[in-house]
């Protein structure tokens, strides 16, 4: 039987090229990327973690300011991919039955007929999630923990893949809800695109400025070809020394003195699918820790509520995770050099080993 240590040191082997998470799986991402870089100009590591939450079968939010793209890149995810598409304007006045579905008396069978929602697609993409209310937002809990809807005492399930691209702006913002804690738990990563280059929005305005870049825009992967990939993520080899790293770094939330809400069991496993998402994107069929600290921020920070003591210091979530990677003992791996750059495309800094 193959060793983790093992695998780690056959990384570059030849033989591994031809493994069930290599060939098929970066040929397609790869396909899926470039089309959605063609639209999001200057940001690879954005749309890099965007792939890496569908692989993952989590939902991925995004929150900036107005403007940036958030709409953009949801919309071009979905477009790279042949499957069904819904999307849903949140506003003040939507309710959870715009969402969800609701039963309607048909009078011709005397009978109630059940009408899905705009949550009955394979991807939908929130927009400005935030402006609904609280009981509008509530109704997305069940379809983004458990991939179904439950109306009238009836459960109807949800089309694989399914994967929620929501869209936020920040809640300093007038017109917006805060998102519920329940809720933020959900999301498997949130991600912030920030303002482009100088030299990335001049390519924008060279490209993108006479013509919608999304009219141009086709599938270059089909539903099927994703569930595929999917079920070969999840046979990606995670040692026990990286799920206990995982699962240190999370407790490490709970008890830190600037946070007053810590990180739940959800988000350990949160991390883990992530974790092997970025191992196979990589062409690799086991994950390393590196591909645990990579992500941490984007899976951690979200869910994490700082105390008021920290908030007044002008400590962010962000930080405290950075704080906690530092002071975290990562597991040693054969195959592995001292100061290896973290992230592979995520954009994480680079860390030394202890």
């Amino acid at each position: 039987m193959t060793t983790y240590d093992d695998r780690a040191s056959l990384g570059n082997s030849p033989a591994r090229a031809e493994s069930r998470v290599g060939d098929d799986l970066t040929a397609t991402m790869e396909r899926v990327r470039s089309s959605v870089e063609a639209v999001i100009e200057g940001k690879p590591e954005v749309v890099r973690l965007s792939l890496t939450v569908l692989l993952a079968e989590g939902h991925l939010l995004i929150e900036d300011v107005p403007g940036v793209g958030k709409t953009m890149l949801a919309k071009a995810l979905a477009r790279s991919i042949d499957c069904s598409v819904r999307r849903i304007q949140f506003t003040p006045d939507l309710l959870p039955s715009d969402i969800t579905g609701v039963s309607i008396w048909d009078q011709q069978r005397r009978d109630f007929e059940f009408k899905p929602g705009a949550i009955f697609a394979q991807i939908v993409i929130g927009d400005e999630i935030n402006r609904a209310s609280p009981k509008t937002q509530s109704a997305l809990l069940e379809s983004l923990e458990e991939r179904q809807v439950t109306i009238d005492g009836t459960t109807y399930e949800l089309p694989s893949p399914f994967m929620v691209v929501a869209t936020q702006n920040p809640v300093e913002m007038e017109g917006t809800y805060p998102l519920p804690e329940a809720q933020r738990d959900r999301f498997m990563a949130r991600v912030s695109i920030g303002y482009p280059s100088a030299d990335a929005e001049l390519q924008m305005l060279d490209i993108h400025g006479g013509v919608n870049p999304l009219d141009d825009l086709q599938p270059v992967a089909h539903a099927h070809d994703i569930m595929k990939l999917v079920e070969a993520v999840r046979n990606v080899h995670v040692a026990e020394s990286v799920r206990r790293y995982a699962v240190d770094l999370v407790a490490a939330t709970r008890t830190h003195p600037d946070l007053r809400l810590g990180a739940s069991p959800r988000a350990t496993l949160h991390l883990l699918r992530a974790a092997r998402a970025a191992a196979a994107l990589n062409g690799r069929e086991y994950a390393l820790p590196d591909d645990v600290q990579a992500l941490a921020v984007a899976v951690l920070a979200h869910r994490l509520l700082p105390t008021a003591q920290a908030q007044l210091n002008r400590r962010t979530a962000e930080q405290v995770v950075e704080e906690i990677l530092q002071g975290t003992p990562v597991p040693t791996v054969a195959g592995q050099q001292s100061g290896l750059a973290v992230g592979g495309g995520y954009g994480r800094q680079q860390f030394r080993r202890p």
